[in-house]
């Protein structure tokens, strides 16, 4: 491998690793960052290389990274207004957009911070909130229960070139 070669995938590694720093989502302690950085490292030198990964290890040997939750599972559901975020301990009404934003489902939330498949993801408040407005407009109402909807009044068509 030539110089310029190595001294691009050091300044790669480098680069990517303070980026992946530099994310307020990853906690990271000072002593796991030299690692980290050998690591990303000894990755770019083998894609430059074009060298694949070791045969020894296999894709079920490779540990998946251990998230840490924000707040317990208790914290999280203690309010009824709100569900505190286990990614980053701040509150929502409702969990979908932030999870998709970070690029996950609520089945894969839950498996990554070992929640019960009836976790919920909408605060108790808002979910009654949004109830009662659906009732109020007749929805979950079948046939000829449903109330039918108020339908505007219209002058007699004669009225109006009168």
């Amino acid at each position: 491998m030539s110089d310029q070669t190595s001294l691009n995938a050091v300044e790669l590694a480098t680069e990517l690793t303070l980026a992946w720093l530099g994310n307020p989502n990853n906690r990271v302690s000072a002593d796991d960052v030299p690692a980290f950085l050998n690591a990303m490292h000894a990755t770019l030198t083998e894609l430059v290389q074009g060298a694949s990964a070791p045969e020894d290890v296999q894709d079920d040997e490779i540990p998946l990274p251990e998230f840490t939750p924000a707040v317990t599972v208790r914290k999280s559901l203690a309010s009824k207004d709100h569900i505190i975020s286990m990614i980053d301990g701040k509150p929502y009404r409702t969990l979908r957009r932030h999870l998709s934003g970070h690029g996950l489902t609520p089945e894969q939330y839950r498996e990554r911070y070992n929640l019960k498949p009836d976790y919920p993801m909408v605060a108790e408040s808002y979910s009654e909130v949004r109830r009662a407005m659906a009732h109020k407009i007749g929805l979950g109402q079948k046939g000829r229960r449903a109330k039918p909807a108020a339908k505007p009044k219209r002058a007699p068509l004669h009225a109006k070139f009168s």
